[in-house]
């Protein structure tokens, strides 16, 4: 079990660390919407820190809980259309 939960944590760490990495606002910089994006990818960021946060304090279920959030307000801001992903594929998102 534990094996399983800390092979699931380290995937979702690197599907939200190379998702963010991939990400692109893609509103006009004087659009509402962009405001939206910059909001989507400071969440997105704020819950990758805090899943860090917490494998470092050995807390792996709050880590996957956070990387799991996070990578989820890239993917919904993807399916909005606020992002667009360098990604062609798309693999990490559910378009």
């Amino acid at each position: 079990m534990n094996e399983d939960l800390n092979k699931k944590t380290y995937k979702y760490e690197r599907m939200l660390r190379e998702a963010l990495g991939k990400i692109e606002k893609s509103p006009n910089e004087r659009s509402y919407l962009m405001k939206v994006a910059e909001d989507f990818l400071n969440m997105a960021d704020s819950y990758y820190r805090d899943g860090i946060y917490f494998l470092d304090k050995g807390n792996i279920i709050d880590a996957l809980a956070s990387f799991s959030y996070g990578h989820a307000w890239l993917d919904a801001g993807v399916r909005l259309g606020i992002f667009k992903s360098k990604d062609e594929d798309y693999e990490l998102f559910t378009v």
